[in-house]
């Protein structure tokens, strides 16, 4: 038998519990994967809570939509035989991840092969579930407002999982990069490739000293002051501690990962093009500031073909060491309603079954 995570209800992540189920069957097109790390994210607990629809039909749940592990079984026409993003035919024994998939909280589970891609070796097992929803979410926010080597990126949630991928792709893209996470989280977010801006009340003004301050970088790192760049940064990372006056260079895009008034009405006070304002988080008020949404909320642009055809090269980079993932905590699968339930804490959580 293997063990997997279901509700049979919907409601609080309480509702989990870990049964036996029969042994997943690779079918036509199909792999099974003996899950070491199941990557844990927000959609699992909106699923469970019946956010994405409560019909009594849907129970029992299984969530989980991305895991790391090791192939079992191979069905016939598994993508002809060939493993995304690796050497060769798909093989029983090779390390990959995969997403999406369903019912990922569990031991074992079986998966369209094509979803499967070859584990990058940079990343443990916890690390490699955490990859691609997340990485896959923050390319479209990045992709979605064009980010590019010109431009100044505010990054809101910088120390969550999708806010840590979108410092790191947008900063991959040459832009430079504002990260607004709790004061805590500061030198996590600065290690990602970010100047991180404290959130809380105050938040637009210490953007608009943060902006003058990288702004001064910039231009000292232009004329070769290297020396004059770091200290203008470390001034930005501190908060907007920054002795330089008025806002310096623009802001240009803004990306929402958390949601609320603070940081999306700092948004539009600085990114003068509504258009180039992303959120993931806060569909009511970002439909009132003709902003763009992403996601799966109402009147979103989903973005799935974007969002998959993202995972390839998420992937790469990660196995160039060029896209890390952080892992806050790992829990067992026993421990799932507390993995859903984690206070913030920066980066990834994961099961491990």
């Amino acid at each position: 038998m293997s063990l997997a995570v279901v509700a049979r209800s919907f409601g609080s992540p309480e509702v989990l519990e870990v049964v036996e189920v029969d042994p997943p069957v690779a079918g036509p097109g199909q792999v099974v994967i003996e899950v070491r790390a199941a990557g844990v994210n927000p959609a699992d607990a909106k699923l469970v809570a019946g956010t994405f629809g409560a019909d009594p039909s849907m129970l029992p749940i299984r969530p989980g939509s991305e895991v790391a592990g090791v192939v079992t079984a191979v069905g016939p026409d598994a993508v002809d035989g060939v493993l995304q993003g690796g050497d060769g035919p798909v093989s029983v024994g090779d390390e990959v991840i995969a997403y999406r998939v369903s019912g990922g909280y569990a031991s074992a589970v079986a998966v369209r092969a094509s979803s499967v891609f070859a584990k990058p070796p940079a990343l443990d097992w916890a690390a490699a579930s955490g990859l691609l929803l997340a990485g896959a979410t923050a390319w479209h926010l990045v992709e979605a407002t064009g980010v590019g080597p010109d431009d100044v990126v505010i990054v809101f949630g910088a120390s969550g999982g999708v806010g840590a991928m979108a410092v790191q792709l947008a900063a991959l893209r040459g832009a430079r990069v504002l990260g607004v996470a709790s004061a805590a989280n500061a030198d996590y977010v600065a290690s990602l490739g970010a100047t991180p801006v404290a959130r809380g009340a105050g938040l637009e003004s210490r953007l608009r000293a943060a902006l003058s301050a990288s702004a001064g970088a910039a231009d000292a790192a232009a004329a070769g002051g290297a020396a004059g760049a770091a200290g203008a940064g470390a001034a930005g990372g501190a908060g907007g501690a920054a002795d330089a006056a008025g806002d310096g260079a623009p802001a240009t895009v803004a990306l929402d990962t958390v949601g609320g008034a603070e940081g999306l009405d700092a948004a539009v006070a600085l990114v003068a093009d509504r258009s180039r304002i992303a959120t993931i988080a806060d569909f009511e008020r970002g439909a009132a500031l003709g902003i763009r949404l992403l996601g799966s909320g109402p009147g979103a642009d989903p973005g799935a073909a974007l969002r998959n055809a993202a995972r390839a090269p998420l992937v790469a980079l990660a196995a160039q060491g060029a896209l890390t993932v952080t892992v806050a905590a790992t829990y067992p699968l026993a421990s799932a309603a507390d993995a859903l339930t984690l206070p913030h804490a920066p980066g990834k959580v994961a099961l491990l079954p």
